[in-house]
């Protein structure tokens, strides 16, 4: 059976604030809309063409491949860490699909809860929902959506954190009205019961994962559940259900960094879907998988080789604090004396110690040279990596 599209349904609109707008935009914006109606995908039998379905379990293996790479590279007790590395520049990445950019240095302070701009905060509570995500993964219901979507959203009261959406929304078009919009998604009244259909198909265990992934990811794109955030919650469901499935154990694949390569294509895949052809989205998200290794891989290994020439820098005797500190810095590349002292379990003046040692081994260097108070040193190399893995995900190949 081919995968149905949706199907549409008519509702009346009539501006809140046309007093405000001039009569042509009044007209316009006013009287019958239709609203997607999306299929229930629960138990729909899913035929994958043979050559699509290869790619993807190809992509699944690389997938496992890189998460024992990872460890494998670093190593447990060398960069515990890496794991959050991996999450933060998935988060960036996901971030920038939406075009929130921002650059590693200020996500960082974002995560310190030191200064930083707007755009970092938002990026890290990314960071937050990723992690949600993960966390959930064995436990996947429209309550695990809910927290990761409050978790993304925390600092946006005004998108009701964690609650499906109370009023039609569009995509494209003006605020005016969902009149001139490239697709409107279904009316909220019809998002509980849409979620839960989704989310039961989310959890069946006859379907290849990344294909799997594909399809309830664009399902959840479809439903547009929440007045803000669907993006970035659905790309973070993908990693839910990557989890799930056993593909990585330590490790946040960045997927959507790999999205980032062509965001026209992967609009034009979701649209796709939306008419009944499911092969594009597979396709995307695939292809995405294998850029995404690529370009983790080559964070791994500069972040390997900043590592070790640290190790060649730094005087110390063995078990001295400041070995510790290094390799929190993969982590977390700006930090403070606060900061170093809670994660190291180390009274006040060994966390000091331990930063001008790195200062001294030119490892770290001070945001602001000459400040008394509330210091935070920056270990630049880690953020010029950070970035490069974004300008990477960025670049069409």
């Amino acid at each position: 059976m081919p995968w149905p599209p949706v199907a549409w349904e008519e509702h009346n609109w009539v501006p809140s604030d046309s007093g405000l707008l001039s009569r042509r935009m009044t007209r316009a914006n006013n009287g019958a809309y239709r609203s997607a109606v999306p299929p229930g995908i629960t138990a729909l039998d899913v035929a994958i063409p043979a050559e699509v379905q290869t790619d993807a379990e190809e992509a699944a293996l690389e997938i496992s491949r890189f998460d024992s790479e990872a460890q494998h590279v670093l190593g447990d007790a060398e960069i515990a860490p890496i794991g959050a590395v991996l999450m933060r520049s998935e988060s960036a990445a996901s971030s920038q699909i939406e075009n929130l950019t921002v650059g590693a240095r200020q996500l960082a302070l974002a995560e310190l809860g030191e200064e930083s701009s707007a755009n970092a905060r938002i990026v890290s509570a990314n960071v937050a929902a990723m992690a949600a995500a993960t966390d959930l993964a064995g436990d996947l219901s429209e309550t695990a959506v809910l927290a990761m979507h409050a978790a993304l959203m925390v600092h946006q009261p005004r998108v009701a954190p964690g609650r499906w959406r109370s009023e039609q929304v569009w995509i494209g078009g003006t605020d005016a009205g969902p009149h001139q919009a490239s697709f409107v998604p279904p009316h909220h009244g019809l998002v509980p019961a849409a979620m839960a259909d989704l989310m039961t198909f989310a959890t069946r265990a006859d379907l290849p994962t990344l294909p799997h992934a594909a399809l309830a990811h664009a399902q959840f794109e479809t439903i547009h559940p929440f007045p803000d955030g669907n993006g970035r919650t659905g790309r973070a469901l993908i990693h839910a259900m990557v989890r799930r499935a056993g593909l990585t154990r330590r490790m946040t694949v960045p997927i959507s960094a790999g999205l980032l390569a062509d965001t026209g294509t992967y609009i034009e895949a979701l649209t796709a879907y939306r008419g009944g052809d499911i092969v594009p989205i597979i396709g995307e998200i695939t292809n995405a998988t294998f850029r995404a290794v690529s370009n983790g891989r080559t964070l791994l290994s500069d972040l390997a080789d900043i590592h070790g020439r640290w190790l060649e820098t730094i005087t110390a005797r063995r078990g001295a604090a400041v070995w510790r500190a290094a390799d929190l810095l993969i982590g977390q590349p700006v930090v403070t004396v606060r900061f170093v002292q809670h994660r190291l379990g180390v009274d006040f003046n060994t966390a000091q110690k331990a930063l001008d040692r790195l200062e001294a081994a030119s490892v770290v260097s001070q945001t602001v040279v000459g400040r008394k108070r509330n210091r935070t040193w920056h270990a630049r190399e880690i953020t010029q990596a950070l970035d490069a893995f974004a300008e990477r995900a960025g670049r069409r190949g």
